[in-house]
């Protein structure tokens, strides 16, 4: 039986905000046994004959000032349309910046409230195994706020508050043969240590990988 392979994407050197250091470690530690992560932050792997040998791709990508090549942008659009999988974690929303892969996340970062504790709500109402048996919880992060692709049909899967507002913190949808999830928190390496959140992730790139 072929193992099923996820490719993490993130910056060592030159991340503004955002170090992969040490944060690749707690993800391939939270998929051990389950998918075999391999990380790197070498973005000429966005490519057509590396993604096909993988079943889901991970991004935690730094906020950079240029965006991926259209050639990349198309690699990656053609991954998830075929079948493929895309778990992108806080920043790793930073795909963005390319038009066709905003669209394919579902949704674009327009800033963020100061960093706090926050208590993250599951939907009890969703319908998806990612948050099965998740209860709410409390976590040391960065919020982020964003502006919802109103054309594209995804489930809520935790919200926040914020000034009295309600505000997705996770979501999940099918993109063509694919499946995209998208987590808020992740934006130091404690983030990772919060049993809780470690499961969503886990939860949430087992159903991107369509293994839940």
């Amino acid at each position: 039986m072929n193992a099923i392979k996820a490719l993490a994407l993130g910056n060592y050197t030159g991340a503004k905000y955002h170090p992969f250091t040490d944060v690749d470690k707690e993800i391939e530690a939270i998929f051990a046994g389950k998918i075999q992560v391999t990380s790197t932050d070498d973005y000429s792997l966005l490519c057509k004959d590396v993604l096909q040998d993988y079943n889901l791709f991970i991004s935690y990508t730094e906020f950079m000032d240029e965006p991926l090549s259209a050639e990349s942008t198309a690699s990656l659009l053609s991954f998830v349309a075929k079948g493929g999988g895309i778990l992108a974690i806080h920043n790793g929303i930073s795909l963005q910046r390319n038009q066709e892969l905003a669209s394919m996340l579902g949704a674009r970062f327009t800033g963020h409230p100061p960093f706090r504790t926050l208590s993250v709500h599951i939907n009890k109402d969703a319908i998806n195994p990612i948050v099965n048996e998740l209860e709410d919880f409390k976590i040391d992060d960065e919020p982020y706020l964003f502006e919802m692709d109103s054309l594209l049909d995804t489930t809520v899967l935790a919200h926040y508050e914020h000034k009295g507002e309600i505000k997705p913190a996770a979501w999940a949808h099918s993109f063509g043969l694919g499946r995209v999830v998208y987590l808020m928190p992740g934006h130091q390496l404690s983030s990772f240590h919060v049993d809780a959140y470690r499961e969503m992730i886990l939860q949430g790139g087992l159903w991107a990988a369509k293994l839940l």
